[in-house]
């Protein structure tokens, strides 16, 4: 008897193109169209359920997609989790006056004509030491904010400096996930990985840091800075929080915890429940107040609306609108991997390749159409690897050159796309939209056109027998 899997078309490449079509006019259509950019989750839902018809028309069974779609929903349960523990975190945070003495003593210590190339400098440090751009956006990255809006700097700007920092020493660190998982699916030595990333993202985080130093220099700072607002400022938050020195031990604990390698989970449930410690033992707050406020946020009532604006918000419920979007997306995304749509077209686009150049250039946009398609930057760091790993191999590039390729698209662009994880968890986190902060997150933009020029050129493209590497495809089954 022939089984169902004998009876299987399979998703072809004119379904799957269709679904891909179908998603960007859809979105298209409700952000530009209606000028509606709060209803993603119903867009996504709906295409979810055309791309649920094409695959049914395929051969696949509803419950093959229901368990498609739990599959996404489980790799969106760790991240998420990890969210909604920031919106606690940065409830207790505020109220323990961690972020408000992050923001008093940035305001006093640092001119507005170095604060981005601060913010992104500083960032990346963190970002570095701990592998975690995510953690570094929900502690440093939430006080840039705060210190740039009380000097005047427009947040887009802000957040583009925050993120930029970030991402570079998430794809640098020998500690980050994405740095491990983009090693491992090219079969590169993580070492090997990191120091062929030098060549590539040394040089874009330089020109970034160049740009951001000359935006801020040509801030006209006597006239973005009024003494008399930020002095307001400082004297509000002075006046109702006490700013002794042990309310810096929450993010001093959260870099060390890392460091040690403990789940970003773990990390940052203890780094909220010290902040309520903090929260109730310096600030004067009670257990009641410190349950409501990691709940449904903090709300400043000092009376200045510019410190009220910069310190209410966090908890448990304000995240839940970036959850329901993470779960929504991923869901979809597990849908299009698992009824083979991402795959079929790939595939398609591998037999297209001839050259360097080209493979470089279809690796970079491949990865970046699948953070758009999936919202997983993880499936974007998986897929198209694992899709053109033969084709490098062919062309006798060394792992670690399909490993940067990997990272210097996936993990630079994730936090671009408005409704992937990364995407949602800056919005949420630093208060300003993907689409605002885009044109100014210049180490993402910069990563995959410098990767790009690399190839078009023959530059840094390395070969067996070019340099030493611990390790190479020879022992690695051809497919």
């Amino acid at each position: 008897m022939e089984t169902e899997d004998n009876h299987r078309r399979g998703v072809g490449i004119i379904g799957a193109v269709s679904v891909v079509l179908f998603l960007l006019v859809a979105i298209g259509v409700q952000v530009f169209v209606l000028g509606n950019t709060g209803s993603t989750q119903v867009t996504l839902i709906i295409v979810t359920a055309f791309a649920t018809i094409v695959a049914m028309a395929s051969g696949y069974s509803w419950h093959e997609i229901q368990n498609a779609i739990l599959y996404g929903c489980n790799m969106a349960m760790l991240p998420m989790m990890i969210l909604m523990m920031v919106g606690l975190l940065i409830a207790s945070w505020t109220a323990a006056g961690t972020i408000p003495a992050l923001i008093y003593f940035g305001i006093k210590l640092l001119n507005p004509d170095y604060f981005l190339f601060s913010a992104a400098l500083i960032c990346s440090i963190g970002s570095l030491s701990t592998g975690s751009s995510w953690t570094t956006a929900a502690t440093f990255g939430v006080g840039f904010m705060g210190i740039g809006l009380g000097l005047g700097i427009p947040p887009e700007y802000t957040a583009g400096a925050v993120i930029s920092g970030s991402i570079f020493g998430d794809k640098m660190s020998p500690l980050s996930d994405s740095t491990n998982l983009a090693s491992a699916v090219a079969q590169a030595e993580l070492f090997d990985h990191i120091k062929s990333m030098i060549y590539t993202t040394v040089p874009a985080i330089l020109i970034a840091l160049v740009i951001y130093l000359v935006m801020g220099l040509m801030f006209d700072s006597s006239a973005i800075v009024n003494d008399t607002k930020v002095q307001s400022i400082l004297d509000g938050i002075s006046g109702t929080f006490s700013l002794n020195p042990i309310t810096l031990l929450p993010p001093v604990l959260v870099v060390v915890l890392i460091m040690r390698k403990m789940s970003g989970l773990a990390v940052m449930i203890i780094a909220s429940l010290v902040g309520m410690a903090l929260a109730t033992g310096l600030q004067g707050y009670t257990l009641d107040q410190m349950l409501v406020f990691m709940n449904f946020g903090f709300e400043s009532s000092v009376g200045i609306p510019e410190v009220d604006k910069i310190l209410s918000g966090g908890g448990l419920q304000n995240m839940m609108w970036t959850v329901s979007l993470g779960f929504i997306a991923l869901s979809m995304g597990g849908v299009m991997e698992k009824t083979g749509m991402l795959e079929v077209i790939l595939t398609k686009i591998r037999h297209l390749v001839h050259s360097t150049g080209g493979l470089v250039v279809t690796h970079v946009f491949s990865s970046f159409a699948v953070n758009l398609l999936s919202a997983s930057q993880f499936m974007a760091l998986i897929i198209p690897a694992r899709m053109l790993v033969p084709v490098y191999r062919a062309q006798k590039l060394l792992p670690q050159v399909c490993s940067r390729v990997s990272e210097d698209s996936a993990t630079a662009t994730s936090p671009l796309v408005p409704w992937g994880l990364g995407g949602v968890y800056y919005t949420s986190v630093l208060g300003v939209a993907t689409l605002d902060y885009l044109p100014y997150t210049f180490f993402g933009l910069i990563v995959p056109a410098v990767t790009i020029v690399f190839a078009l050129t023959n530059t840094c493209m390395f070969r067996e027998g070019d340099i030493e590497s611990k390790r190479t495809y020879s022992s690695v089954p051809a497919e």
